[in-house]
C-alpha cells in the first residue's frame, strides 16, 4: 500500500524565521513611510498627516513662529533712526509720504522722535533697543529684516496677509500648509498648534485656520486656564466605543464616493485625540523642568511668565516632533503691542519686558538642545509704525500709527545665518527702500526653508491651483539668508 507524499511541515523554527522577516519588512515599510523615504504613490491615504519628502533638501524641520499681536514698532525695537530725534515736531517730507494711506493720522503729523536707546550687540554689532536686554545676548543669532511690506494698514486684513499670504479672511494660514506639504513627524500630537496669551486674535480664527484645504490641517489651539484641552481623562471601554463609531464613519464615506475631505478629517480627528489624551499630559506638564529651566523663560516674573510659558511649551513640543507652533503676544487690548496709539514708549517698554527674557530663553535652549539648527524661529507682527504722532490723543503721551509699507521681522535658526541685516527702510523709517521683501517673498522663503518650492506646493480650489504666495513670491532671498 503505498501512501500519497506530503510536502514537509515546517518546523517551529522555520515559521519564525519566516514570519519573523515578513513581520520585519511590514514594520520597515511602516517606519519608511513616516520618515517620508519612500515615493508618495507608496504611502496611504488612510493617514493625510503621514510625513511625506520636502520638494529640496530642507534646512529647517520646524517652526515657532512669535507673532506680536498689535504691530511692533520697528523704529523702537530693531530699526532705529537718529534722525527723528534731531527732526522732532517737524512734519515728514511730502516725497516720503506720498502716495502713502494711514489708519487715522493725518500725513502732516509732527514726527515723533524714539526715546529708546540702542546698542550693538555681539560679535557682528546687530543694532538692538536697550529695552531687550536678554534679546541682545542672542544678537548672533538673528537674521533681522528691516524692510518687510505689504498694503494693508488695518488690523485684521494685515493679520491675514501675515499669516496667508492675502488681505481676505478665508485662506490656509502658513502653518496649515507647511503641514500640507509636509505632514507630521508624530502620531500622538498635533502637526499644528495655537497658544494665544489671553485667547483670542484680532483677526479672528481665520488669521490661523486651514481655509479651504482640508480640515486635517487645521491647528489645535491650546487653552490658557485649566487643562490646556479637555477630556484627558480617558474612560473605560472608550476604544471600543470609538471603534464603533470609526467604523460607521468609514462605512459612510465609502458610500458618499467623491466628497469625504471633511469625514476624512473628522475620522482622523478622532484618532488623534484618543492618541493625545496619552500623550498631552506629559508634555504641558512644565512641573518637570527644572528650576533653572523656568527662570531662563522668566517663568519666576509674573509680568513675563505667561508668555515664558507658552514659550517654554513650545520647546517642548517641537522636541517631541510637532511640526508648526504659533505664538499669539495678547490680544485687542489685554497686553497688545496696538496700545502704542496712545502712548509708543510706555506701550514698548511693557511689551518688551513681557516678552524679552521668554524669547531670549527660547533661542538659548533650543541651542543649548541642539534643537535649533532645526527649527526655525520667526518673529514679528502684522506691520511696523509710524515715524509720525497718531494726534487722536493731545492729553496723553504720543503714540505711533500702523504702518505696513516698510517694518521688521527676524528668523533664527533652521539654516539662518545670524548676525545680519537684510534691507532698509528709508531714514524716517517710514518706507521699505532697499532690499524690499513682500510678504510673499518672506512666505517664499520660509517654505523654501523647510524645503517646499512655494510654486509646487499648489491645492485645486475653485477651479484653480491656488498657493500661499499667489502670484508672488519670485524675490525669495533664501540664499542670502543662509550666507
Amino acid at each position: 500500500m503505498t501512501y500519497p507524499s506530503y510536502p514537509r511541515l515546517l518546523s517551529r523554527r522555520d515559521m519564525l524565521r519566516r514570519a519573523g522577516l515578513g513581520f520585519g519588512s511590514w514594520a520597515l515599510l511602516d517606519l519608511l513611510l513616516r520618515e517620508g523615504r519612500l515615493p508618495a504613490a507608496l504611502a496611504t491615504t488612510e493617514n493625510p498627516l503621514a510625513a511625506k519628502p520636502p520638494h529640496t533638501p530642507a534646512r529647517a524641520k520646524h517652526v515657532i513662529f512669535l507673532f506680536m499681536q498689535g504691530g511692533p514698532s520697528h523704529i523702537d525695537t530693531f530699526d532705529p533712526k537718529p534722525l527723528l530725534n534731531k527732526l522732532h515736531g517737524q512734519p515728514l517730507p511730502p516725497s516720503i509720504v506720498a502716495g502713502r494711506q494711514l489708519q487715522f493720522t493725518k500725513m502732516d503729523a509732527a514726527i515723533l522722535g524714539c526715546p529708546q536707546t540702542f546698542s550693538q550687540c555681539g560679535q557682528s554689532g546687530l543694532e538692538i533697543a536697550d529695552t531687550y536686554p536678554h534679546l541682545q545676548r542672542c544678537a548672533d543669532d538673528l537674521a533681522v529684516i528691516r524692510s518687510c511690506y505689504h498694503e494693508s494698514f488695518n488690523h485684521s486684513p494685515a493679520q491675514y496677509m501675515l499669516n496667508t499670504g492675502f488681505s481676505r479672511m478665508g485662506k490656509p494660514c502658513l502653518g496649515s500648509w507647511v503641514c500640507y506639504g509636509l505632514g507630521s513627524e508624530v502620531e500622538n500630537l498635533p502637526a499644528f498648534v495655537v497658544l494665544a496669551t489671553t485667547g483670542d486674535v484680532k483677526g479672528g480664527p481665520p488669521v490661523y485656520d486651514h481655509g479651504f484645504l482640508p480640515g486635517t490641517y487645521q491647528p489645535t489651539m491650546l487653552r490658557n486656564t485649566g487643562s490646556p484641552l479637555l477630556y484627558l481623562d480617558r474612560s473605560a471601554g472608550q476604544r471600543d466605543i470609538l471603534n464603533l463609531v470609526q467604523g460607521l464613519n468609514q462605512e459612510h464615506r465609502a458610500a458618499r464616493g467623491a466628497d469625504v475631505d471633511d469625514l476624512s478629517a473628522r475620522i482622523a480627528a478622532y484618532e488623534l485625540a484618543f492618541r493625545m489624551q496619552s500623550a498631552v499630559p506629559d508634555v504641558v506638564d512644565l512641573n518637570k523642568e527644572t528650576a533653572a529651566t523656568k527662570r531662563l523663560y522668566g517663568l519666576d516674573d509674573k509680568i513675563s511668565a505667561r508668555f515664558g510659558a507658552h514659550c517654554l511649551m513650545a520647546r517642548r513640543l517641537v522636541e517631541r516632533g510637532v511640526r508648526f507652533v504659533q505664538l499669539f503676544t495678547g490680544s485687542s487690548g489685554a497686553d497688545d503691542w496696538d496700545a502704542a496709539h496712545a502712548d509708543n514708549d510706555k506701550t514698548h517698554r511693557e511689551m518688551a519686558r513681557r516678552t524679552d527674557k521668554p524669547i531670549a530663553g527660547l533661542l538659548t535652549d533650543l541651542k543649548a538642545r541642539g534643537l535649533l539648527d532645526e527649527t526655525l524661529v520667526i518673529w514679528g507682527g502684522e506691520f511696523g509704525r509710524t515715524p509720525i504722532a497718531d494726534g487722536r490723543y493731545p492729553d496723553k503721551h504720543a503714540g505711533r500709527d500702523h504702518n505696513p509699507y516698510g517694518f521688521t521681522v527676524w528668523l533664527a535658526g533652521g539654516g539662518v545665518k545670524g548676525g545680519q541685516v537684510i534691507g532698509a527702510t528709508d531714514e524716517f523709517g517710514f518706507r521699505a527702500v532697499e532690499d524690499r521683501i513682500h510678504v510673499n517673498d518672506l512666505h517664499a522663503t520660509i517654505l523654501r526653508l523647510l524645503g517646499l518650492d512655494h510654486r509646487k506646493l499648489t491645492f485645486l480650489f475653485e477651479g484653480r491651483q491656488q498657493r500661499l504666495t499667489d502670484v508672488g513670491g519670485e524675490r525669495e532671498f533664501t540664499d542670502r539668508l543662509m550666507g
